[in-house]
């Protein structure tokens, strides 16, 4: 079994923008600020250093972000690449509704990772 960070959307730039609540979380995190999964944000290049952007991305590298598409290309490298038979979808999105749309667009490739 694998873990991952799934954050999917109709649109990539959705969905990126969905996933900048959990990018500030680890900036908040790698502050000592641990705290509520913060909203998410236009520009989150404003808001951390080119440091917390490094572990920022080291941390969350394995995330599979963007649209159905994406998802689908997404999850068959990692099945691919780590051998697994069982997948563990994670989504710390803010908006509850855009959090279900997420889990819907991960069931809706899940038929095409069978083997």
């Amino acid at each position: 079994m694998v873990c991952i960070n799934v954050i999917a959307a109709d649109s990539e730039r959705d969905a990126r923008f969905l996933f900048t609540s959990m990018q500030q979380q680890f900036i908040n995190l790698r502050r000592g600020r641990p705290g509520p999964l913060p909203p998410p944000v236009s520009d989150i290049e404003a808001l951390w250093s080119p440091g917390e952007h490094y572990g920022v991305e080291q941390a969350l590298r394995l995330s599979v972000v963007g649209d159905a598409g994406q998802v689908k290309s997404g999850l068959e490298a990692l099945v691919q690449d780590t051998g697994a038979d069982e997948l563990m979808i994670n989504g710390q999105i803010f908006d509850h509704q855009a959090r279900l749309r997420s889990f819907d667009i991960a069931m809706s490739v899940r038929e095409h990772l069978r083997g």
